[in-house]
């Protein structure tokens, strides 16, 4: 059986049509194609900024859906998680997976095919190889200063 397509109601490639100011909270976070990489511990180089992703997910990720198990009251539980907005997205783009559309938008790049607002399937982001379901660890079982044997290539 086929998944739904995601977030009916929106007007047809509506991030080609409007600015990221313009969009309402629905469209907003129908640009989120499911993929968790944002919600991966990364590590910052101090010397050169340089960002790596490890497999370490925040305590909130459901690795089996990659959402956020608590998204409505996920600041009850992890203070720092990043709300992003059409305001601070270029404060956090060195952060941001390659693969991210709010970045792609952003950066005035075309979706890629398996994003569920193109593809009219929330799994395909997950079929596409792109999302990291099946491959994290939860940040309470590794010690912070074993973070960096868990770094990880994004998947793209």
């Amino acid at each position: 059986m086929k998944d739904p397509i995601p977030r009916r109601g929106l007007a047809k490639r509506f991030w080609e049509k409007k600015s990221m100011a313009e969009m309402s909270q629905q469209e907003w976070e129908a640009l989120c194609d499911g993929c968790g990489k944002c919600c991966l511990n990364k590590l910052e180089d101090e010397d050169t900024g340089e960002i790596d992703l490890t497999r370490i997910a925040c305590r909130l990720l459901d690795d089996s859906t990659c959402r956020c198990s608590q998204y409505p009251i996920r600041h009850q539980f992890v203070p720092e998680c990043i709300v992003l907005k059409p305001d601070n997205i270029q404060d956090h783009l060195y952060w941001m997976p390659q693969t991210c559309a709010y970045r792609l938008i952003y950066e005035g790049r075309e979706l890629y095919d398996w994003h569920p607002l193109i593809s009219g399937r929330a799994e395909s982001v997950h079929h596409a190889g792109v999302s990291v379901r099946g491959m994290t660890v939860p940040e309470f079982e590794v010690p912070e200063e074993e973070w960096d044997d868990y770094l990880i290539e994004e998947p793209t």
